[in-house]
């Protein structure tokens, strides 16, 4: 995240699932990356936790 962009734009994470062969990792607008997970409700829960912290 760069110095530059404002409050809003810090705090908003929109977040999503992308499927890699047999697995599934979440991926968030900020740059960051969850692990590859085989169960695509445990990448879920990864985006959720991380769209949640401050």
């Amino acid at each position: 995240m760069s110095a530059q962009q404002g409050p809003s734009e810090a705090a908003e994470h929109r977040t999503a699932t992308v499927e890699q062969g047999r697995f599934c990792a979440a991926r968030c607008s900020c740059g960051w990356r969850g692990p590859a997970r085989r169960a695509r409700s445990k990448a879920r829960s990864d985006a959720e936790e991380h769209a949640a912290r401050p």
